[in-house]
């Protein structure tokens, strides 16, 4: 059987093979097993082996189970980049709990909500200033029963501000929580269908939902993967250096870097935080090999001034994914270094996964690129899912699959609203070329209907990167008396550029767009809001304007 696309797929991989599922916690064992003494993380300047981090896992474990937090429990894990999340990651699912990610960046109305909408009552959170009194104010207001403390001055010195806290019962550090507990004879007994991560998502339209990804969706996400670059991998002969700069408690980190890579028996090269210098270090110093960023952080990259003499011929593997990558991106570094940068796309809901580029595939840089090799991916009709389109029509994505999520935590009775059957609606609208390639066109909330016609507001924001002034973009609908709806466009320039009026830059996209999605105004900002990870966020845009309007 013919599948789309597969006659670009890598040497030796077909679309249909048998994707391996199983527990999360015997991925890292595995590894151990295989890479032994190998670093698996470097945090510090400081390495850890894949047999201390699958023992430091297993100690986690074993003190989730003296403390009565097995299967059938939430834990929340409200950390950053350090080596603690994987340690307490693979350490509850191990004890057969489940996970609930808390962002350091969500507010508080957002963390009590994925809190008691999750059932978590235990906290692992770090006595960094910024995250302990926001974990401590929940304790104190009975949202949370124990906080479990990591000490962050255990993984070496920094600049982070630490928070005092005096003892109490409620409150264990991680130190006391793990020591003395005893292995158990036999672990506890974990089914892959069970609920290994409740991962939130779609906030942007209300309070999130929390997508339930099981061990078998998460693991059938690594081996997806894992089946994809079997060939790369053979060519390379050697362990990777991994930059790690995307926060793990985002599902593309947690899936295609953590996961995967200590499949691999990798090395992640773990950051706090993005910090442009101290990524290029890593790139021209440390000699990295593999950066999967954002596109915000590739445009942080592609605005250095001396790009064309930095070197990162190092770099076997420029990734792009969480956002769409603008193409004029891709084309600067690409002609200021060689380096050719390869966008992706997946979800929350897909544990990641969804489509990609192989890397010998012809070029199509306005592509997401393939189906990968047992996700199942269609075009639907806007009015009627149940209606598949041909290739070249424009309707919503809907997508099937092991690692697509079953459904959200606790919304049931909504079901009908996201799956038709098995496939699961993503709400992009894209299409699918003849040649099985996709292309998305924009997310189905940000839709503009001006005068009767759809208007999609990434493809304004891609011919608008093609500008040279223009470092960043994003276009919304705004309210017009004619049309309904216009598009509105709000611009960062690079340094040194000079402002233009609205006349300039719909002169400078004539042709470009059609008439009916040239923009009707303009503005210059400083900065563009983000989302948690670092993406351009058009409904916190939206929300901003609302506030000053109000």
């Amino acid at each position: 059987m013919h599948y789309p696309g597969e006659e670009f797929y890598p040497e030796g991989v077909r679309w249909d093979e048998p994707i391996a599922t199983g527990l999360v916690p015997e991925l890292l064992e595995q590894s151990a097993r295989q890479f032994g003494d190998r670093p698996a993380i470097e945090f510090r300047d400081r390495q850890i082996s894949y047999e201390e981090l699958n023992d430091k896992a297993a100690d986690a474990a074993a003190a989730y189970l003296r403390s009565g937090l097995g299967r059938g429990t939430t834990i929340g894990l409200f950390l950053g980049n350090t080596p603690d999340h994987p340690i307490n990651f693979f350490g509850a699912l191990k004890a057969g709990a489940r996970i609930v990610h808390l962002s350091p960046l969500d507010g508080e109305i957002t963390l009590k909500h994925k809190l008691t909408d999750s059932d978590a009552r235990v906290v692992v959170t770090s006595n960094l200033s910024a995250m302990f009194p926001r974990a401590l104010a929940f304790l104190d207001a009975g949202v949370i029963d124990r906080i479990i403390l990591c000490e962050d001055e255990a993984w070496g010195q920094a600049d982070n501000k630490l928070a005092p806290f005096s003892s109490r019962p409620d409150i264990v550090t991680y130190s006391d929580f793990i020591a003395g507990a005893p292995r158990p004879a036999k672990w506890p007994d974990v089914d892959p269908g069970d609920v290994a991560l409740l991962q939130y998502t779609g906030g942007t339209t209300g309070l999130p939902k929390g997508a339930m990804l099981t061990h078998r969706n998460l693991t059938a996400a690594v081996s997806i993967r894992e089946i994809w670059t079997r060939s790369f991998r053979a060519k390379r002969k050697a362990p990777e250096r991994v930059i790690c700069a995307l926060p793990l408690f985002h599902i593309y980190a947690l899936t295609l870097i953590l996961m995967k890579r200590l499949r691999y028996g990798d090395l992640i090269s773990l950051h706090q935080r993005f910090d442009l210098e101290t990524i290029m270090r890593d790139i021209e110093v440390n000699r990295a090999t593999v950066f999967p960023g954002v596109p915000t952080m590739w445009i942080a990259v592609t605005s250095l001034p001396d790009l064309d003499r930095r070197d990162l011929s190092s770099l076997a593997v420029c990734s792009s994914g969480g956002a769409p990558l603008p193409v004029e991106v891709a084309a600067i570094l690409e002609r200021k270094t060689g380096l050719r940068l390869r966008s992706g796309w997946g979800m929350t809901e897909t544990s990641s996964p969804g489509t990609t580029h192989p890397s010998d595939g012809p070029d199509k840089p306005e592509s997401i690129g393939l189906m990968l090799p047992g996700i199942a991916i269609e075009v639907v009709a806007h009015d009627d899912p149940h209606r598949v389109l041909p290739a070249g029509e424009v309707g919503e994505l809907i997508i099937r699959g092991p690692n697509v999520t079953s459904g959200y935590w606790k919304r049931d009775a909504e079901r009908s609203e996201w799956f038709i059957g098995d496939r699961f609606l993503t709400g992009d609208i894209g299409y699918m070329d003849a040649e099985g390639w996709f292309y998305l066109v924009d997310r189905k909330k940000d839709l503009i209907i001006s005068g009767g016609f759809n208007v999609y507001p990434q493809l304004i924001e891609q011919a608008i990167y093609t500008h040279p002034d223009v470092k960043e973009v994003m276009v919304i609908g705004i309210p017009d008396q004619y049309r309904g709806e216009a598009a509105k466009a709000y611009i960062t320039l690079r340094q040194g550029a000079e402002r233009f009026t609205i006349d300039d830059l719909r002169a400078f996209l004539a042709g470009k767009i059609g008439k009916h999605e040239l923009p009707s105004e303009l503005d210059f900002v400083e900065d563009l809001p983000r989302t948690n990870v670092g993406k351009l966020s058009r409904q916190a845009l939206r929300d901003q304007l609302s506030s000053r309007s109000a």
